[in-house]
């Protein structure tokens, strides 16, 4: 996923533990956690900013965008035989 979530380096930098930050910001630590792991499909401006006010920065601190990685060619798989094409060259 393009999003990257940032929360653990801000925890670090704090020195505040995940339980804490989820007692403070008023969700459950699994949430925290699916969050915090990039597992999460959205997130609520509310908690945004409560992260944020707890945390004391900005949501630019907590989330950033990556691209994805260009997609490839798919793997050989060993063990299967690799398909040819028309001019018998193997993909």
């Amino acid at each position: 996923m393009p999003i990257v979530v940032d929360v653990d380096v801000m925890l670090a930098k704090r020195k505040m533990s995940v339980g804490e930050l989820a007692d403070r910001v008023g969700i459950t630590p699994a949430n925290l956690a699916v969050l915090k792991n990039g597992r999460a499909k959205a997130v609520r401006f509310t908690t945004l900013a409560a992260l944020c006010e707890v945390l004391e920065c900005q949501p630019g601190d907590l989330l950033r965008w990556e691209p994805d990685p260009p997609a490839g060619p798919p793997a050989h798989q060993p063990g299967r035989p690799q398909a040819e094409s028309a001019d018998g060259v193997r993909a």
